[in-house]
């Protein structure tokens, strides 16, 4: 599975014709820019997240905010890796905005099901780790989504991260020994 192409985006030589094009001040390269990674921040969110309200709400966020942001893209990282720093720091933003209210996210899975075939089963365990990764310090959390969940190098990870991949693979070590307390 290739970075890129979880974002559902085009070639990088047509993202980089519409980043041309969006500085230029082109509204529909910047629409075309937004729907062609929709889909990438939305999922990242919900990833993260793990509720779909919230997940919309956090790409709405992003694509607001993108208007401003894209002219700090500097093009020294892939669009989409600076695209997934755009959107994770929006999900921070809205869990502390949370914390600040007092409100929790509910991290409970929204259906208990008694008697389930096996491959749903084995889906409700996955939810349930994912659960408890949220739970993670940050930084944890962050390596062990980008890495499993994401499917990405140590390296990509880093990338995104702003760290160097040894710390990614301590976050990892980290979250392991806390996984293993927590399940």
């Amino acid at each position: 599975m290739q970075f890129v192409e979880e974002a559902g985006a085009e070639p990088a030589d047509t993202t980089a014709a519409l980043l041309a094009q969006v500085r230029a001040g082109d509204v529909r390269a910047f629409e075309r820019l937004l729907a062609d990674h929709y889909g990438f921040i939305y999922k990242t969110a919900f990833r993260w997240l793990g509720h779909k309200s919230d997940a919309e709400d956090v790409t709405q966020s992003v694509c607001m905010r993108l208007a401003d942001a894209i002219t700090r893209f500097d093009g020294r990282s892939k669009f989409t890796s600076w695209l997934y720093s755009v959107t994770l720091n929006a999900v921070r933003d809205l869990q502390r905005s949370r914390q600040r209210q007092g409100r929790q996210v509910d991290a409970v899975s929204h259906v208990a099901r008694t008697a389930s075939a096996p491959d749903q089963e084995d889906q409700l365990r996955v939810d349930d780790i994912w659960r408890v990764v949220r739970q993670l310090p940050d930084k944890q959390r962050d390596a062990v989504l980008l890495v499993f969940g994401e499917q990405l190098s140590q390296a990509e990870a880093a990338v995104i991260m702003g760290c160097k991949e040894v710390t990614v693979s301590w976050h990892i070590h980290n979250a392991r020994k806390a996984l293993k307390d927590l399940l």
